[in-house]
C-alpha cells in the first residue's frame, strides 16, 4: 500500500518576489522538514508544471530541481495542462507500485503572474486544439459555450452558475494559504464583469502562481514511524479529445467519469463513503459538471443541488466540496493545482485543516482536470 505521509503548500496568489523555482524550493524544504525526511531518504521526484517551457522558456526543470535537492535521483517532468499535478502524482504512484520500500516527492508548480494577462492566456491556451486557438477561443470561451449550452437544456440561468463561486469563497476565507479570502454574494457574482457570457469574472479562478508537495511512501518502516498519513486507494488517469466539437456530449467531461468509474472500482468503495472532494472548478460551470460526472449527483440536476449549498462546510452535508477554496478562491496555479486538491484532502483526512476541518472524515477524493476536459485524474484517499 502507498502513503502520503507529509504535504506542504506555498501560499497561493500574485508572488512577485518569488521566482518559479524559489516557490519550487519553499514547497521541498516544507514538506522535507515536516516528515523529518532529508534530501538523500529520497529515491524519486516527480514535477508537474505545465508552462515552464512556454514562459519560462525552462523544459529541463528536473535538473534544476535536481540542484536543489542535491541528489543524483531520477526526476521526471509531467505535463498535461491543469492537469499537469494530478498527472505527476498518478505517475509517482505507478513508480512505487513497481519498487518496493521508496521515498517519492511529488511536486506542483507554476509562475504566471510575472507576465502580462496576454502572454499567460496565450499559453494556457496552448492545451486547445489547434482550430480553437485559430478560432480565437480562450478556455474562457470554451467553458462559456459548454455553460450556455447546459443552462440552456436544463432550464437554469446564470444564479444557478453563482453560487459555486459563493460557496469556495466562503471556503477561501477559512484558509490562509488561499488567493482570495473574503466572502462574496450572489449579488456579487452577478454584478461582475463578463468574461465570456455567461461567464464573469466571479466564476473564473485566477491566474496565480504557487507550490505545492506531497511525500508518498510504499516503506512500511518509514510508514509506522509517521504521526500522520494517509493511504492511497486510487489515482486513476482517463484522456479524451482536445476539442469540444469531437466531443459526443457537451455537457459531459467524459474523462472525468471513466477516471472516476475505474477510481473507485479500484479503491473497492462506494460514492456515499466519500467525505470530502476537491474538484476541478476552473469555471463555475467546471464544478457543476465534476459533480455530475464524477457521479455524486444525477446529469442536469447540479444547477437546482448547489442552490441548497449541501456541499456547504458548516451545513450539515455528508460531501463537503472543496474546503481548500477550490481553484476559484484558492487559486490556480496550474501545475501546482492537482497537488494541492491531494493535499487539501490529506489534511482533512489526518484531522489538520483547522478551521476548515471537517468532522469524521474517512474518505476523501481529488478531481484534476487538463484542457475543456481532455485529462483527467481522479485520486482517491482513505484511513
Amino acid at each position: 500500500m502507498n502513503y502520503i505521509t507529509g504535504y506542504y503548500t506555498t501560499k497561493f496568489g500574485e508572488i512577485w518576489e518569488k521566482s518559479l523555482f524559489d516557490l519550487v524550493k519553499e514547497a521541498i524544504t516544507g514538506v522535507l522538514k515536516q516528515t523529518n525526511l532529508t534530501n538523500k531518504q529520497i529515491d524519486a521526484v516527480f514535477f508537474g508544471n505545465m508552462l515552464a517551457g512556454v514562459l519560462e522558456n525552462n523544459l529541463h526543470s528536473p535538473s534544476k530541481i535536481s540542484e536543489i535537492l542535491k541528489v543524483n535521483i531520477p526526476i521526471f517532468r509531467a505535463e498535461a495542462a491543469c492537469a499537469s499535478g494530478g498527472a505527476a502524482f498518478n505517475l509517482a504512484k505507478n513508480y512505487l507500485d513497481a519498487n518496493r520500500n521508496k521515498n517519492v516527492l511529488v511536486i506542483g508548480a507554476e509562475k504566471m503572474t510575472d507576465y502580462s494577462p496576454e502572454e499567460a492566456i496565450t499559453g494556457l491556451s496552448a492545451a486547445a486544439s489547434g482550430e480553437e486557438q485559430e478560432a480565437g477561443l480562450t478556455f474562457s470561451g470554451l467553458y462559456a459555450m459548454i455553460a450556455n449550452y447546459y443552462l440552456e437544456k436544463y432550464s437554469y440561468s446564470e444564479k444557478n452558475l453563482a453560487y459555486v463561486s459563493v460557496k469556495n469563497h466562503f471556503h477561501g476565507s477559512l484558509n490562509d494559504k488561499a488567493q482570495f479570502r473574503r466572502k462574496i454574494t450572489v449579488e456579487d457574482v452577478l454584478k461582475s464583469a463578463y468574461v465570456a457570457y455567461p461567464l464573469k469574472v466571479l466564476d473564473s479562478s485566477p491566474i496565480s502562481d504557487g507550490a505545492s508537495a506531497v511525500i508518498m511512501t510504499n516503506n512500511p518502516d518509514w510508514v509506522k514511524k509517521q504521526k500522520y498519513k494517509a493511504a492511497v486507494l486510487a489515482s486513476e488517469v482517463a484522456t479524451d479529445t482536445i476539442s469540444l466539437k469531437e466531443r459526443k456530449n457537451i455537457d459531459e467531461i467524459l474523462a472525468t467519469k471513466i477516471a472516476a468509474n475505474n477510481a473507485f472500482k479500484n479503491a473497492k468503495i462506494d460514492r456515499t463513503d466519500i467525505n470530502v472532494a476537491e474538484v476541478h472548478d476552473c469555471f463555475s460551470i467546471a464544478e457543476i459538471l465534476a459533480m455530475e460526472d464524477l457521479g455524486f449527483w444525477k446529469k442536469g440536476e447540479g444547477g437546482e443541488n448547489i442552490i441548497e449549498q449541501p456541499t456547504m462546510f458548516g451545513n450539515g452535508g455528508n460531501l463537503i466540496v472543496n474546503t481548500s477554496g477550490g481553484l476559484k478562491a484558492a487559486g490556480h496555479p496550474v501545475g501546482a493545482t492537482g497537488i494541492k486538491q491531494i493535499g487539501e484532502i490529506f489534511l482533512q483526512l489526518t484531522g489538520q485543516a483547522e478551521k476548515r476541518q471537517v468532522k469524521n472524515v474517512k474518505y476523501g477524493l481529488a478531481h484534476n482536470v487538463g484542457g475543456s476536459g481532455g485529462t483527467a485524474v481522479v485520486t482517491i484517499l482513505g484511513i
